[in-house]
């Protein structure tokens, strides 16, 4: 009986100033819509910026690098055991990059449950020949088929499709800003050579653009077979394994494990990146806390809001107490009144969110760096509207718990002498 009453006094308080409790109700629709539109937006283009690394990076990569020997000649001789020996200007071992037993170890990476998906790849430095110029360049052979499923490597060919590189003999997909230099359209022949004079003829069957300028000059694709044959190295011939895991944050456990299993070297994308992911969690952190601060405000008004109600319903606090309703009666009224703003507005704030993010989400965005995006990128992650609701709960609940454990107190004598 005594929670209905309290629930038709605190709605008579609340209609009473119908304005109040509209303008509290709009102060935590505003920063809860806002609060999810801006973590929407924020994470929705960290989560853009990520991909841009992580689409074109393994978890982790295999590859020969070249070294000077640890243990020199002069130091395995035995004329001079106790000799100290001066040498310098050392150079590194007569090998090439290849990763050796690269069969071996890709049927044996396919069969490790953490590893989603194995691509070789062979790089070749090259020159792209255009008259008497020789443009340097890069070209990256590829298992078309592994490129695409790992690292989504056809939403980059703006022109074009990779099938063409897999079914064209001797093709090559050239990078956007390479094939604007040397003026070259899908059809036409260029020739290459590489660093030891070999000439090579290739079809252009595409374009690539990775959204890094200064990539997209140099870098450029073409089959595992062309390159092998471009270098006239056998199919076994392969400088990188790429390795993409179910849980990237195995990476660095998994890199140091394959390091010693295949006696190559590896490398993680934490390490690789580790200056990257630093920049998205401090770009995180700064949109949580604005939208937090944008919450705490609001509960700030609500609380300014609650206290003038209490102030001006003295007269309504007096009568309440004098026909005896306790302290902790008068307090639960102005919790509930605080609680109904900060549901309604709270819900209000979550729907015109989700449709302010929509609508930042439907905005073109056009870029020549980014081929593959067409709007604003959003996050529609649960957790954001979780966090926005029980944060309006929270704030409205300590809004109105300050003000009504004042009034609570409130002695109704002291108030009728008063006026």
């Amino acid at each position: 009986m005594k929670i209905k009453l309290i629930t038709r006094i605190s709605v008579a308080l609340l209609t009473a100033r119908l304005k109040q409790t509209a303008v509290a109700a709009f102060g935590v629709t505003f920063s809860i819509m806002m609060f999810i539109a801006l973590l929407s937006f924020m994470t929705g283009l960290n989560d853009l910026l990520d991909n841009l690394i992580l689409n074109h990076t393994p978890h982790v990569r295999l590859y020969n690098e070249i070294l000077p020997s640890k243990v020199q000649p002069i130091a395995r001789s035995t004329a001079y055991p106790k000799a100290y020996h001066f040498v310098k200007h050392i150079k590194p071992k007569i090998e090439l990059p290849e990763i050796r037993n690269s069969v071996a170890i890709i049927k044996t990476l396919k069969k490790d449950s953490n590893v989603r998906g194995v691509a070789p790849k062979t790089t070749v430095p090259i020159f792209y020949n255009v008259g008497t110029i020789n443009l340097t360049g890069v070209i990256n052979g590829i298992d078309v088929d592994a490129e695409n499923k790992l690292f989504t490597f056809q939403d980059y060919v703006v022109k074009g499709k990779t099938i063409d590189l897999k079914n064209t003999p001797n093709s090559i997909i050239l990078g956007i800003g390479a094939a604007n230099k040397m003026l070259v359209q899908i059809g036409d022949n260029i020739q290459i050579t590489t660093s030891d004079g070999i000439r090579f003829p290739l079809k252009v069957v595409g374009f690539f653009q990775s959204g890094v300028d200064e990539v997209d000059k140099i870098q450029s694709y073409a089959t595992l077979a062309t390159t092998q044959k471009i270098l006239g190295k056998p199919k076994s011939y392969v400088t990188d394994i790429q390795i993409k895991l179910f849980d990237m944050t195995l990476a660095p456990a998994l890199a140091k494990r394959y390091n010693t299993l295949f006696e190559v070297e590896a490398i993680d994308i934490q390490t690789a990146n580790a200056q990257f992911e630093t920049g998205s969690s401090v770009r995180t952190l700064i949109s949580y806390a604005v939208g937090i601060t944008l919450l705490i405000v609001a509960g700030f008004g609500i609380y300014n809001i609650l206290n003038m109600m209490i102030y001006e319903k003295m007269d309504s606090i007096a009568i309440l107490k004098a026909t005896g309703f306790s302290g902790k009666d008068v307090n639960s009224i102005f919790i509930t009144i605080a609680l109904t703003i900060g549901l309604v507005g709270g819900a209000l704030g979550l729907l015109f969110g989700l449709g302010l993010s929509a609508l930042i989400g439907e905005i073109p965005f056009n870029t020549a760096s980014l081929p593959a995006i067409k709007t604003y990128p959003i996050n529609y992650n649960p957790k954001f509207y979780l966090i926005g609701a029980v944060f309006s709960i929270i704030t409205t609940y300590f809004a109105g718990y300050f003000p009504s454990k004042k009034a609570s107190k409130i002695d109704p004598v002291d108030i009728i002498r008063g006026k």
